[in-house]
């Protein structure tokens, strides 16, 4: 009788759970995901072997590794992404606190491998680097903040995720890690903009940025020399963005051939931040659009579903993790092309790191796991008042 009056809901509950998963993901951003490994095995492949000679170690020792990584970096995309959003921002909220009490206690017990900045924590046979992974959770603590501050006699969500923000950006810029510290801000920047914030508020906190990037140019010389080395006229031949910008040159349109690049016997981070300028030189122009290409397709994919959901806290939190997502990847090219100032940030899923790959295969699990289908009106309906009401049944949105 009750069918007969309001219809059948098309539920599903018996579903399988890998069928479900392989219906209601984004393929295209998985498999976008997939290509962006398999680019950064094969630039590995080009890149590594004259570091692990210079180390002692076979030719091919830091591509098994990145393999390892990413592999791992895989196996963690997949199970975040089956997750459900309540479970994702419970998990995320606890990693995030022992991410953040991690990052606090850098000073303490981290150490810097010599390359002048403490953002690691040694273990003998590995290290691991907490901002990695604190930025993820930290974009899902943020988002859960500021959505609980849009139901009626909420917290001031907006302030406290502020204020969680400006601890994070003080302690990674005391590391001095300013690359990591601008991305958090931006990350939240962005959802913040999403979640309604007036503009004038977001003016302010653009002449916050550059106040705060003024007082760090006068009181970091690390940060002043990069600062100085990005605005001179004139690149020295022998630093890193001298051999970068000369292998992006050389490269040209198709590049010089496979293994004939020389710039990787040159850079000390061929592997690593400047991977893009390996990839411009030996497959040239066609090989840096294509990984472009698959970045801006996770990004722009992401962001078109994530515009007809209807749960603030998914918008804002997915939203976040495909913002900083594709920024990151934007800097790490920028600095090779010397568009922004040296960072010192991995291209995401290409790069060589443990750190970076897990935590970015973390990420993605987590923004695929958002921008999965599921029964719900549109957000356009909602907006229009035409919501269904309880009794009408849902409609799922359709699988691309």
């Amino acid at each position: 009788m009750t069918e007969m009056v309001y219809g059948t809901v098309p539920v599903r509950d018996v579903e399988p759970v890998l069928p479900k998963w392989w219906r209601t993901v984004d393929r295209w951003s998985l498999s976008c995901v997939l290509m962006l490994f398999g680019t950064g095995i094969l630039l590995g492949l080009a890149a590594s072997p004259p570091l692990a000679e210079r180390n002692g170690f076979g030719a091919f020792h830091y591509v098994q590794k990145q393999a390892v990584f990413g592999g791992l970096a895989l196996i963690a995309l997949f199970f975040t992404s089956l997750m459900s959003p309540v479970l994702v921002r419970r998990l995320a909220v606890i990693g995030f606190f022992f991410s953040f009490v991690a990052l606090a206690l850098l000073p303490f017990f981290g150490t810097d491998f010599g390359k002048g900045a403490t953002r690691w924590y040694s273990l003998g046979f590995a290290s691991i680097q907490p901002s990695e992974f604190l930025k993820p959770t930290f974009i899902i603590a943020a988002a859960w903040m500021m959505a609980a501050a849009q139901h009626l006699g909420g917290p001031p969500g907006r302030l406290y995720s502020f204020l969680l923000t400006v601890a994070i950006v003080l302690m990674l810029a005391l590391q001095p890690d300013f690359g990591q510290a601008c991305l958090v801000l931006f990350g939240w920047g962005v959802m913040w903009f999403v979640g309604g914030a007036p503009m004038i508020l977001l003016l302010c906190l653009a002449a916050l940025v550059v106040v705060g990037g003024v007082i760090a140019y006068d009181a970091s010389e690390h940060f002043a020399r990069r600062i100085d080395g990005f605005l001179s006229a004139d690149v020295a031949p022998t630093t890193q963005l001298g051999y970068a910008t000369n292998a992006i040159r050389e490269g040209g349109f198709f590049g010089v051939g496979v293994g004939e690049g020389q710039v990787k016997w040159s850079l000390p981070d061929a592997h690593t931040d400047f991977i893009i300028a390996v990839a411009a030189e030996e497959y040239g122009l066609v090989l840096v659009l294509f990984i472009i290409a698959l970045y801006a397709t996770v990004v722009v994919r992401s962001l078109i579903r994530l515009m007809r959901e209807r749960d603030p806290f998914i918008r804002l939190a997915g939203t976040g993790l495909a913002a900083m997502f594709g920024v990151q990847a934007m800097i790490n090219m920028g600095v090779a092309v010397r568009l922004l100032p040296a960072k010192g940030m991995t291209l995401p899923f290409v790069s060589y790191g443990g750190s970076s790959l897990i935590a970015g295969g973390i990420a993605v699990g987590m923004l695929l796991a958002f921008t999965r289908t599921r029964p719900q009106g549109e957000i356009g309906e909602l907006l229009r008042g035409r919501v269904a009401r309880p009794t009408e049944p849902s409609r799922l949105r359709p699988v691309d």
